[in-house]
């Protein structure tokens, strides 16, 4: 039988040391957390009753899966960065109009986490999102 309060005593520790953020706000443990978590675990497994094969194979293709998730999540992040860049040239040099009213042409945009910001060429800055009007 395996030792839990072992793992569970690591799986806290890398909870609260080295969480990510997603764009949801939720936090995962990361792809060395998992890793540490599974080698923990298995240190800690009882000689007498170890882990059966079954355990260990399920235990190795969750963090296959991890490992996939990981990169699957960098690929989509780069397409969605990618894809912002490209709204972001089309605006450029465009007449816009946010719900607030402010009007004019976009000399530049800033792209951050918290969203993209249009510089008009008197210096404003507009925030792009919902009833933004572009013309």
């Amino acid at each position: 039988m395996t030792d839990y309060s072992a793992i569970a005593a690591v799986a806290a520790n890398q909870t609260n040391a080295t969480p990510t953020t997603t764009t949801e706000g939720t936090q995962t443990l990361e792809y060395d957390a998992f890793l540490r978590l599974l080698v923990t675990q298995m240190k800690n497994q009882d000689p007498l009753e170890p882990m059966s094969d079954t355990e260990y194979v399920a235990q190795l293709a969750a963090f296959s899966n991890v490992e996939q998730n990981i990169l699957t999540n960098e690929r989509l992040a780069a397409m969605l960065t990618a894809n912002a860049l490209g709204d972001a040239e089309s605006l450029v040099g465009r007449t816009i109009t946010a719900p607030t009213g402010e009007e004019g042409v976009v000399a530049s945009v800033t792209i951050s986490s918290e969203g993209s910001v249009a510089r008009l060429v008197d210096g404003t800055e507009v925030p792009i999102g919902a009833g933004l009007t572009i013309s």
